[in-house]
């Protein structure tokens, strides 16, 4: 029979296992029971530079799942900024709790004080279930935060220079699949219609594009049908039935596996969602010999992250959506490394991003 030690040390053990997976750096659990705040930062790799990654509120199932869902993100935010040449690293952090409920001010400045304990090594920003208010109650409590409102000399809410990212993908996914970016009559099925599928939706209806969309909160889709009429509003799952030319996942990952794989309809997947790939070889080989062109979402939804480091370095939104819109070949680029060595795409991406941060640690060694 297990002892109250012995419990422990397995729990321990398995948080370990999971973090030596990949290689993460360090992981952080936080807990204050005045707030109610129950939050866990992984930092995966700060080779390039300290690590910047949105924070995520979520109701999760369990401490289990928040705990797989953090490593997973903060390990794509190090790909993510390696592939997009920025001199960062990779880091994530979720907040356990429904965000429509039980987010107040008291939460949100424990959590930066938190953050700010870190001492720079993880920089937080604006994810799923957060808004650019909660990143200026978190910046009372640190410096380390990026993505504050314009009013405080912030770059505000990322999510437009996110969507612009997605947009100049699709093109690049178009353009290959297609031999032409332009995306006038295709077909797109938008997963998840929140702050970037909304933007992104914006963008299709106005190149002409045929769009279906679903989520979640019935207020979201009223307000996409109300400035899109256009728009084609599905139910649930049944967006994994529809015949269309792209399917863009915008909510949350592990959409594409074993059972939506064989319900797909698309020519090509590109959306925001991170993760999409539920098990990221195994579907990742099965969506390439399936003939979907896959376009890696860490790759596609970039343009958060380089809006809020263009914060971080002092630049502004013009100069973010320039390197936003720099996607559309960094993407290309992946295609053509995919093509010529016969891997799959999310494959090239990795292997793009690994050996920039292979080539950065060698020079920062000491001689």
């Amino acid at each position: 029979m297990l002892t109250a030690k012995d419990t422990k040390s397995a729990a321990e053990s398995s948080v370990l296992g999971d973090m030596g997976l990949h290689n993460h750096e360090q992981v952080v659990f936080c807990n204050d029971n005045e707030t109610g705040l129950k939050a866990i930062i992984a930092i995966h790799n700060t080779v390039l530079g300290p690590a910047l990654g949105g924070t995520r509120m979520w109701v999760y199932k369990s401490e289990a799942e928040a705990l797989n869902d953090v490593l997973r993100l903060s390990r794509g935010m190090t790909y993510k900024a390696a592939v997009a040449g920025l001199n960062l690293g990779g880091g994530k952090a979720v907040i356990i709790g429904d965000a429509r409920k039980d987010k107040n001010e008291a939460l949100m400045r424990r959590f930066g004080k938190f953050v700010d304990s870190l001492g720079g090594k993880y920089i937080t920003a604006e994810d799923v279930g957060m808004t650019s208010k909660d990143m200026e109650y978190i910046r009372f409590e640190t410096r380390h935060v990026s993505g504050i409102p314009k009013a405080m000399g912030g770059s505000g809410d990322p999510s437009p220079v996110t969507a612009y990212g997605v947009y100049m993908a699709m093109k690049a996914a178009a353009k290959e699949r297609w031999g032409s970016d332009s995306l006038n009559g295709k077909k797109v099925a938008v997963q998840g219609v929140g702050n970037v599928g909304s933007n992104l939706v914006a963008s299709l209806v106005k190149e002409g594009a045929t769009v279906f969309v679903t989520d979640i909160f019935e207020d979201r889709l009223a307000e996409i049908k109300k400035n899109h009429p256009s728009v084609q509003i599905v139910n649930g799952d049944a967006i994994y039935e529809l015949d269309v030319d792209i399917y863009a996942p915008c909510a949350l990952g592990a959409t594409v596996n074993g059972d939506t794989l064989g319900r797909l309809k698309c020519s090509v997947i590109c959306g925001a969602a991170n993760n999409q790939l539920a098990d990221e070889k195994a579907h990742g080989e099965e969506v390439m010999k399936k003939g979907i062109l896959y376009a890696p979402d860490y790759v596609v939804n970039a343009g958060g992250l380089i809006n809020v480091n263009s914060e971080v370095v002092g630049y502004g939104r013009d100069y973010a959506m320039s390197q936003a819109e720099d996607i559309f070949n960094t993407t290309l680029r992946i295609f053509a490394i995919s093509k010529a060595e016969k891997i799959p795409t999310y494959l090239a991406a990795n292997r793009l991003a690994e050996e920039r941060i292979a080539a950065i640690a060698r020079i920062r060694q000491p001689r």
